[in-house]
C-alpha cells in the first residue's frame, strides 16, 4: 500500500518517495533548551517520532535528527538572571528534555546536534552564501538577502508585502530590506561568542538548522518537520539558504502539526495557560498524555483540558485491559485451532495500515485498534476462548500499541516487576496464614495506586 502524506510545500497530499528507495532521511526541528518544554511543544516532539516508528514499522530505514539549540538570546537572558554560563542552562534543559520525553515514550534521535557543537558547518555555509552573493556583512552582522533568492515565500505561500504585513521582523537599519534576516549576529559585552571572517558573534536561529540538517542528512531532506509556527520565518528561511548555498531542493516533503489550545484558548505565554509537561507528567501517567496526543490528526488543531486528559485516560486503560485480560486467558485458554475466518484480526490491522497510509491518521488508527479491544473482549466472553485466537489478539493489540508508542516504558515496567513481587509476597503471606503480613502488603499496593483482584484464575491487578 502506497503511504501518502500532505506536503505543505505543495498543499496537497502526494505519494511518499524518498529519493533512496526504502531509507528516509528525517530532520525535526528540536527545542530551545532555556525550560522544560510545554504541551505544545510536545506535540511534533511526539507526533514525529511515531511517524518515524511507522516508516520503520513498515520497513524503511530512518534516519532521524532532532537539533538542540543551545546558544540563543533566551538562554542568555535565563544565564544572566541566575548568574551562571550560557552552557550551563543548556546542559540542565537538554538533561531535562531526554527524561521527560523519555517518559512520553519518545525515542532519541540517531542524532541530536548541538549548535555549540557545529559552529564550524555553520561558518563554512555562511561563507559559502556571502561568496555566492545570496549574504551581505555589515559591521560584525551577516544578513541574507531575501530579495537575491527568487522563490522566497513559497513555503508559506504568502505575497512578498503580506510578509512584511504580518511578520516579526528584526527591526534594523543595518538591513537592506525588512525581510533579510540574519545569519551571524555581532557578539554584544559580556555575551558568549565565537570567532569569524566578520568578527566575534553567535549565529541567527534559522542557519544552524540548515547546516546541522547537511551534515548529517545531507543537501536534500526526504521529510522536515516541526510545529505549525514555524513554516514562517523559521523553515521559509531554511529554503531561502541552503537552497541558495547547495543549488538543490532543501526538503521534498514539509510536515507541520497544529496548535494546541488550552481549554479552548490558543495557549500563549502571554496569557500564562501554557502547560509543561514537566508538571503534566506528575498528574497524570505519561502514556496516557501520548494517547490523547494522538487522538486527533496531527494537522488539525487539539483542544487541552483536564477533561479530555480524563476520557483519554479511559481510553487507554480499554487498551490496556484487553491486553491484560488476553494475557490472564491465556494461562486458562483451551489449547486448538481459532476459526480464522470469524476470529481473524488481519482485516482490522489492515484498516490501522489504511489510516497511517492516509498521512499518518493516527485517529482513525486509533479506532481500527479499538474495533479489535471489541472484537477480542467478544470473543472472551463467548464462553470458550482457545489459545491460538487469544494469541492472535493479544500480539495485534501488543503489536500497533508498539507503532503508536503506547506500550509500556522503563518505569512501567519496574512498577509492573515491584507489584508482581509483592503480589507473590502476599500470596505467599495468606497460604502461610499471616492475615496480617498479608493486609500490610494490600495497603502497600494501595498506597502506590494498584487495586487486586482475587479471580479464579489467581490476583490480577491494575491502576486506580
Amino acid at each position: 500500500m502506497t503511504i501518502r502524506i500532505y506536503n505543505t510545500l505543495t498543499r496537497q497530499k502526494e505519494e511518499f518517495k524518498p529519493q533512496e528507495p526504502g531509507k528516509v532521511r528525517m530532520y525535526v526541528c528540536g527545542p530551545t533548551v532555556y525550560n522544560y518544554f510545554h504541551i505544545g511543544n510536545a506535540r511534533p516532539f511526539l507526533i514525529f517520532d511515531v511517524i518515524r516508528r511507522y516508516l520503520q514499522y513498515q520497513g524503511f530505514e530512518v534516519t532521524y535528527v532532532q537539533n538542540f539549540t543551545d546558544v540563543d538570546d533566551k538562554i542568555i537572558r535565563v544565564a544572566k538572571e541566575q548568574g551562571v554560563h550560557p552552557q550551563v542552562v543548556a546542559d540542565r534543559f537538554v538533561e531535562a528534555y531526554f527524561q521527560d520525553s523519555e517518559l512520553l515514550g519518545i525515542r532519541k534521535a540517531d542524532v541530536h546536534p548541538r549548535v555549540t557543537e557545529h559552529m564550524q558547518e555553520i561558518l563554512s555555509m555562511i561563507e559559502e552564501l556571502v561568496e555566492k552573493g545570496y549574504a551581505y556583512a555589515v559591521d560584525g552582522d551577516v544578513y541574507f538577502s531575501t530579495n537575491q533568492f527568487t522563490e522566497y515565500g513559497k513555503l508559506s505561500k504568502q505575497p512578498i508585502e503580506d510578509l512584511l504585513a504580518g511578520a516579526r521582523i528584526e527591526v534594523s537599519e543595518k538591513k537592506r530590506n525588512p525581510l533579510d534576516f540574519s545569519l551571524w549576529k555581532a557578539a554584544k559585552p559580556g555575551e558568549v561568542s565565537w570567532p569569524s571572517p566578520w568578527g566575534e558573534g553567535r549565529p541567527g536561529w534559522h542557519i544552524e538548522c540548515s547546516a546541522m540538517s547537511k551534515r548529517y542528512l545531507g543537501d536534500t531532506l526526504d521529510i522536515h518537520a516541526g510545529g505549525h509556527d514555524l513554516i514562517f520565518p523559521h523553515h521559509e528561511n531554511e529554503i531561502a539558504q541552503s537552497e541558495a548555498a547547495n543549488g538543490k531542493p532543501f526538503a521534498r516533503y514539509w510536515m507541520h502539526n497544529g496548535y494546541i489550545n488550552i481549554n479552548n484558548e490558543k495557549m500563549s505565554k502571554s496569557l500564562g495557560n501554557f502547560v509543561l509537561v514537566h508538571d503534566l507528567v506528575q498528574q497524570y501517567e505519561p502514556r496516557v498524555i501520548r494517547f490523547f496526543l494522538l487522538s486527533a490528526h496531527y494537522r488539525n488543531p487539539i483542544n487541552f483540558s483536564n477533561d479530555l486528559i480524563e476520557q483519554a485516560a479511559i481510553g487507554l486503560e480499554r487498551i490496556d485491559t484487553a491486553i491484560s485480560n488476553l494475557n490472564h486467558w491465556l494461562t486458562a485458554a483451551e489449547k486448538g485451532d481459532s476459526d480464522s475466518k470469524e476470529h481473524n484480526p488481519a482485516s482490522l490491522l489492515a484498516k490501522f495500515i489504511e489510516a497511517m497510509n492516509d498521512d499518518f491518521n493516527t485517529a482513525d488508527a486509533i479506532a481500527a485498534v479499538f474495533e479489535l479491544v471489541r472484537e477480542a473482549n467478544s470473543h472472551l466472553h463467548s464462553g470458550n476462548p482457545d489459545s491460538t485466537t487469544v494469541e492472535m489478539y493479544r500480539d495485534a493489540l501488543v503489536e500497533l500499541s508498539d507503532v503508536l508508542g503506547l506500550g509500556s516504558n522503563q518505569q512501567e515496567d519496574e512498577l509492573a516487576e515491584e507489584v508482581e513481587r509483592l503480589i507473590e509476597e502476599r500470596s505467599l503471606a495468606r497460604k502461610n496464614r499471616d492475615f496480617k503480613k498479608a493486609d500490610e502488603i494490600r495497603d502497600r499496593l494501595v498506597a502506590m495506586g494498584i487495586i487486586l483482584e482475587d479471580t479464579q484464575q489467581g490476583v490480577r491487578w491494575k491502576r486506580k
